[in-house]
């Protein structure tokens, strides 16, 4: 039995998440069009640096050039926002959340130390002129200062303005499921940045082969909830994003990109602290609302898949390439 969608069906289901876009479509000339974005999500509306949230991560495949994860794995704690975009733009969406970042803490570098920023990304270069690198640092703090806690946008969107999904238009999706449990209910929330698979994989759909040259793709899948976990059983979250991946036909192929990052809102580890031990409360591992957590990770990584495509629209690229609305 499926689990109850959150009223959203949404990421910021999740109290206090956010998500902001900013999206760049801009026909050049008959070979070159700018089809990219920034995606940014962020755990929390306060703080990031001082108010940190317990975060893991899974590589699923790592043909992928995500920052931040080495230091994510190691300390359990998110200290920026989710950063997504295209693959070429990873450095400049990093100038550009670093330099928010600093601008909102003063000490970062002086007082206290440096910052870890997580900036995931896909390929769009079969629509967009990835070589021209569009995305600027300017539009990493435009999608940061955008975001809020209205449904999200979905489809052909921010970072995913130019994504392939199945070789139809992928993008942005996003859903969400809740669980009950001793007289509490909690919220898991996913978005993805779909673009992967061939169109004769998709399980979900009898589609014919296609000949067109999409790369062998990726998919970056975030994980809010807030639930009482830390980061060994965010990582068991994160985990499980893989079987709602599979569920759609997804093959994991040699060049794609699969990562997921999962975070906790429950509760916050301030950067700044005199005590020498910290107290946490999580959930016990063996106890039932872990095993529907898992299950609410799984329905709603599928579903955002489906919205990407569900969302998605016919897109015009560089060299008048097109990627079709998905049949659904």
């Amino acid at each position: 039995m499926e689990l109850q969608k959150g009223k959203l069906n949404c990421i910021t289901d999740v109290d206090g998440v956010k998500v902001g876009h900013v999206t760049l479509y801009e026909k050049i000339d008959d070979q070159d069009t700018i089809c990219t974005g920034v995606t940014a999500i962020l755990p929390h509306s306060g703080n990031l640096f001082k108010k940190k949230t317990h975060a893991a991560s899974a590589v699923i495949n790592g043909f992928g050039k995500t920052t931040g994860l080495v230091q994510l794995e190691e300390l359990g704690l998110l200290e920026s926002p989710i950063m997504l975009t295209n693959t070429l733009s990873v450095g400049s969406v990093m100038q550009g959340t670093l330099q928010y970042m600093l601008e909102e803490n003063e000490d970062i570098g002086v007082s206290t130390g440096t910052i870890n920023l997580v900036v995931g990304e896909c390929n769009d270069g079969y629509l967009n002129s990835i070589r021209l690198q569009a995305v600027k640092p300017e539009h990493a703090i435009q999608a940061i200062k955008r975001a809020s806690t209205e449904p999200v946008q979905e489809g052909a969107v921010g970072a995913g303005k130019g994504m392939a999904c199945f070789e139809y238009k992928g993008g942005i999706g996003t859903a969400s499921r809740t669980i009950s449990a001793d007289n509490k209910n909690y919220t898991v929330g996913c978005l993805v940045l779909s673009n992967f698979g061939k169109r004769e994989q998709a399980l979900f759909a009898n589609w014919s082969k296609a000949n067109l040259d999409t790369p062998d793709g990726s998919i970056m899948i975030v994980i809010a909830t807030d639930a009482p976990l830390y980061e060994r059983q965010l990582k068991r979250l994160a985990r499980r994003s893989a079987i709602g991946l599979g569920r759609t036909g997804s093959i994991v192929d040699h060049g794609s990109g699969d990562i997921a990052i999962a975070f906790s809102t429950a509760a916050t580890y301030d950067h700044n602290s005199n005590h020498t031990v910290e107290s946490l409360s999580f959930i016990r591992d063996d106890h039932p609302v872990m095993g529907q957590l898992f299950q609410g990770v799984i329905e709603a990584t599928e579903e955002a898949i489906m919205n990407s495509l569900e969302h998605g629209e016919t897109t015009v690229g560089r060299k008048g390439r097109i990627l079709d609305k998905a049949p659904l």
